[in-house]
């Protein structure tokens, strides 16, 4: 669940009807913490929630304080994300290192359903009464000491998450009906919310790897997959259980769904192109273009089979704006360059046609989720995001498997660099091969994982891609260094490319794991590693025992011989088969 609290006055607003102060809304989130924690799904996962608050309120900074794993534990919300709502004047306020005033709900009751130019023009009329003495309960505040707070408690804790309001609401083509107050548990959705309609979006994900063939993306392959998608989208919103008339009156009368992608990573392995390059930015835009297309037209399609939904009149959809489009509608709004290209490989006036002649089946088509769980399951990278490690062990239910990059595997056996040595050379850099010098420049390149990779690439293509979807994507931040400077660089830059939202902010840990599995007589320690004066790492050379691994096969190669194992602090630990069809991940 994604929850909005921005409504809920701040700490000291007067309460009239018992002419006491109000205890703001750090309390009540402790109440949701523990009936989440309490909530179990199925017996299968834990209750998830996600509380967002607009920045100019009151409680803000306490809000920002949840997570931390130090002081009065009545007013943390370990079980609980959290989620900042950011409109655009805060990231100009910081920018300009201006003030920034915050205020309780009730005295500034219009501020959190209003947005843009006009939430601009409000805001500032508040702070002039403010100051005139006419609203009681304020505070001003530096604006970057504030998202100073912001950045450091995300670096801490991973939360609260950035996400910005203005560009959800500007681009959003149910404008005419609503305001969208918040995103969901994992920041891909952007649907209106009210006290009348609770939003709901059915999601699903294409596997973008598995439509690359011949070193190409296969668009008639796509179109198969984004037709048949959207049609049983679309006939989950029908047949789905609904606990609330809140939640079923929304959806049926908007009936919003969110097609994604997912093996992004694999696509690109498929195309040969690095995630840190111009190609994978262009990769990014037009496969992205291409499934907008598709999702958009089959919309079009169930439209005049069954009908238009019921908000459609008054939509962007039905004033002929696309997603494309609204780009220079947030251009206006904030009155500066968003530096996105809105060139297209696709003829988009067939899908203006449709829509003008047959109107649109779903208020919404486009999400891109995180994809965790059915990534395991299909057997592709998760999501958007480059690979974590090039090898890794999965720990489920069923025991430890260590999990190889099939495709680095492949690529290593046609140079016949895939050995016992090279894989033990892997597992001593935890996956990572950029300081294997046998493994040749351009598969260093091309297998680099993700805290290798500067996040400004992940940016970069998450806007190429955002330009072609009506909702968003849960965008994770992987940064490896620790300097406030360079965060606020980033997070800064995803604001000004126009992005709508981002997810986790993740870091490295200081430490790594002793691995049992590498003679550290032939590497070193592979727990630490000291320092030499130049600034390089330097194994350390401690004694421990050493097992041999077992081989692992690639996904075109034989499967190795059953249950191949290894020996883990005195328990057998499962080797990953690559290619099982008995194995639940290679299903």
């Amino acid at each position: 669940l994604g929850n909005d609290w921005t409504n809920l006055r701040g700490t000291g607003a007067r309460i009239k009807g018992t002419g006491v102060e109000s205890q703001g809304i750090i309390p009540f989130l402790k109440v949701a913490n523990d009936t989440t924690a309490a909530i179990n799904r199925s017996g299968r996962r834990r209750g998830a929630t996600c509380a967002y608050l607009e920045t100019w309120h009151y409680d803000i900074e306490d809000f920002l304080e949840l997570r931390k794993n130090t002081g009065d534990e009545r007013r943390r919300t370990h079980d609980m994300d959290t989620a900042n709502w950011i409109p655009d004047l805060f990231m100009k306020r910081v920018r300009a290192d201006k003030e920034w005033t915050l205020f309780s709900p009730d005295d500034v009751p219009d501020l959190h359903h209003i947005y843009g130019k006009k939430f601009e023009e409000q805001y500032e009329n508040y702070e002039r009464l403010a100051e005139e003495g006419k609203i009681r309960l304020h505070r001003k505040v530096k604006a970057r000491d504030l998202w100073k707070k912001m950045l450091g408690m995300l670096f801490e804790t991973g939360h609260p998450w950035i996400t910005w309001k203005d560009p959800c609401n500007v681009r959003s083509p149910q404008d005419h009906v609503g305001v969208i107050h918040s995103s969901n548990l994992c920041t891909e959705i952007t649907l209106n919310t009210s006290e009348e309609e609770t939003a709901v979006c059915n999601l699903g994900s294409i596997n973008i790897g598995r439509h690359v063939h011949d070193g190409r993306l296969d668009l008639a392959m796509l179109k198969e997959s984004a037709t048949l998608a959207m049609r049983m989208l679309d006939n989950v919103i029908d047949v789905n259980f609904y606990p609330t008339v809140e939640a079923q009156r929304s959806n049926f009368r908007h009936r919003p769904v969110g097609l994604g992608i997912m093996g992004f990573q694999d696509a690109l392995y498929g195309l040969n192109i690095n995630f840190a390059s111009e190609a994978c930015v262009k990769f990014a835009d037009e496969s992205m273009e291409a499934v907008s297309y598709y999702a958009i037209l089959a919309s079009t399609e169930l439209a005049k089979e069954r009908g238009t939904y019921a908000s459609y009149e008054g939509s962007k959809w039905d004033r002929g704006i696309l997603p494309l489009d609204t780009i220079d509608l947030l251009e206006q709004e904030r009155g500066e360059r968003i530096d996105v290209s809105r060139s297209s490989t696709l003829d988009w006036s067939v899908v203006r046609s449709a829509i003008k002649k047959h109107g649109m089946r779903n208020s919404n088509c486009l999400a891109i989720a995180p994809t965790a769980t059915i990534s395991n399951i299909s057997g592709c990278t998760p999501s958007i995001e480059p690979i974590y490690k090039n090898l890794y062990v999965k720990a489920n239910q069923f025991g430890d498997f260590i999990v190889i990059n099939g495709a680095l595997v492949d690529d290593l056996k046609a140079l016949n660099l895939w050995d016992e040595s090279m894989l033990k050379k892997i597992k001593y850099y935890d996956g990572n091969i950029a300081e294997i010098e046998d493994v040749p420049t351009n598969l260093r390149e091309k297998y680099k994982e993700t805290f290798d990779i500067e996040p400004q690439w992940l940016i970069r293509a998450a806007a190429a891609r955002g330009k072609w979807m009506d909702q968003s994507q849960a965008l994770n931040i992987f940064y490896k260094g620790s300097s406030g400077k360079e965060i606020n660089d980033i997070y800064l830059y995803a604001w000004e490319m126009g992005v709508k939202t981002t997810y986790y902010l993740r870091t490295l840990a200081a430490s790594q794991v002793e691995k049992s599995t590498v003679s550290t007589a032939e590497f070193g320690s592979t727990h630490k590693r000291a320092t030499s004066k130049s600034g390089d790492t330097a194994p350390i050379n401690m004694a421990t025992h050493d097992v041999m691994p077992s081989p692992v096969a690639s996904p075109q190669g034989p499967l190795p011989p059953p249950s191949p194992t290894v020996m883990v602090d005195g328990k057998e630990v499962k080797l990953c088969k690559i290619n099982d069809p008995t194995c639940e991940a290679c299903q």
